[in-house]
């Protein structure tokens, strides 16, 4: 898009999906334990039970959440075995979550 159609961009031009879209990952940002999830999930992958020890949450409720963030595509997983690896899979959303955090934690 260049700076001209940029200019251009008006709000109403957003479809339903895409606000959708939109609104689903500030519901999925706009909850703690998904944030605890994506912020481990900044900078290596984790299997359930390693997010689950880590944060100290239950197994199912872990599980539950990163099937919340996989239908947003904001998590990925890769399988090994009969265990399963997630990480992040949305460079944007991060950088949002990233800078969110940066803000909170400033004074």
């Amino acid at each position: 898009m260049s700076n001209e159609d940029q200019s251009e961009f008006e709000y109403n031009d957003l479809d339903e999906e895409t606000l959708f879209v939109v609104s689903q990952t500030f519901k999925a940002l706009g909850d703690p334990t998904r944030v605890r999830i994506l912020h481990l999930l900044f900078e290596n992958e984790y299997s359930v039970n390693q997010i689950a020890e880590t944060l100290s949450l239950r197994q199912s409720t872990v599980s539950h959440q990163l099937r919340f963030l996989k239908n947003l595509r904001l998590v990925k997983y890769r399988r090994e075995g009969t265990t399963l690896y997630y990480s992040h899979d949305d460079e944007h959303v991060m950088n949002v979550l990233e800078q969110t955090i940066k803000h909170a934690l400033h004074s």
